[in-house]
C-alpha cells in the first residue's frame, strides 16, 4: 500500500507485467512497421515513461514527437480536452504510432484523432498502456493495449494522481 496526498493506493499491475507486455507490443510494432521510419507520437504527460519503453523495444529507425493535452482534475476527468501543445505538419504521409497511458471515457483521443488526420498521415496506430473497456463512450479503436482493466483510478508508471506517482515503477489502483 501507498499513500498519495489525500488517496491510499494497492498494488495492480507489477513492474514484471509491464515488461513482458512492453516486450510484445515492441515485437508486434516491429513486424509491421521497421522500415517505415515511423513517429511515434506520444501524449503528454502520462505516456512519456511508457512511450520510452515502446521504442526501446521497437527494432528500427523511428522519430518522436509528443503532443500536450489535459482532461483531469484530481481522480475525474473535466470532459473538457485542453491543449497545450498541439500535432504539428510532421506527421504527413507518414506512419504514426500514437501513444497513450491510459484509455478510459475515450474523450481524448475521440476529439484528438480528428486533428492527428487532418495533418494526413499515411497510417495511424494506437498504442495505449492501459484501457477500461467498461468507461468508454466512444468507439475508439486501440489497435495494441497492455492491459485492458476496470474502471478503477490508478497511477504510477507515468499516471498521476495531482502530479503525483508517475515515477511509481509499478501500476497501483485506489483503494475503496
Amino acid at each position: 500500500m501507498i499513500k498519495i496526498q489525500d488517496l491510499e493506493f494497492e498494488a495492480f499491475i507489477d513492474r514484471e507485467a509491464i515488461n513482458d507486455r512492453i516486450g510484445e507490443i515492441g515485437y508486434e510494432l516491429t513486424k509491421k512497421y521497421k522500415d517505415e521510419n515511423p513517429i511515434f507520437l506520444g501524449m503528454l504527460s502520462g505516456a512519456f515513461v511508457f512511450m520510452a519503453d515502446i521504442i526501446r523495444a521497437f527494432d528500427g529507425d523511428c522519430e518522436v514527437t509528443f503532443v500536450k493535452y489535459y482532461s483531469y482534475d484530481g481522480v475525474k476527468s473535466t470532459g473538457k480536452l485542453n491543449e497545450v501543445i498541439g500535432v504539428d505538419d510532421s506527421i504527413r504521409g507518414r506512419t504514426v504510432i500514437l501513444i497513450e497511458d491510459i484509455v478510459d471515457t475515450g474523450n481524448t483521443l475521440h476529439e484528438f484523432l480528428p486533428k492527428v488526420f487532418a495533418k494526413e498521415p499515411k497510417t495511424v496506430e494506437v498504442v495505449s498502456l492501459l484501457v477500461k473497456p467498461s468507461a468508454l463512450q466512444h468507439d475508439i479503436t486501440v489497435h495494441q493495449t497492455g492491459f485492458e482493466i476496470e474502471d478503477v483510478f490508478v497511477v504510477g508508471y507515468g499516471l498521476d494522481y495531482n502530479g503525483l506517482g508517475r515515477n511509481l515503477q509499478a501500476i497501483y489502483r485506489k483503494r475503496d
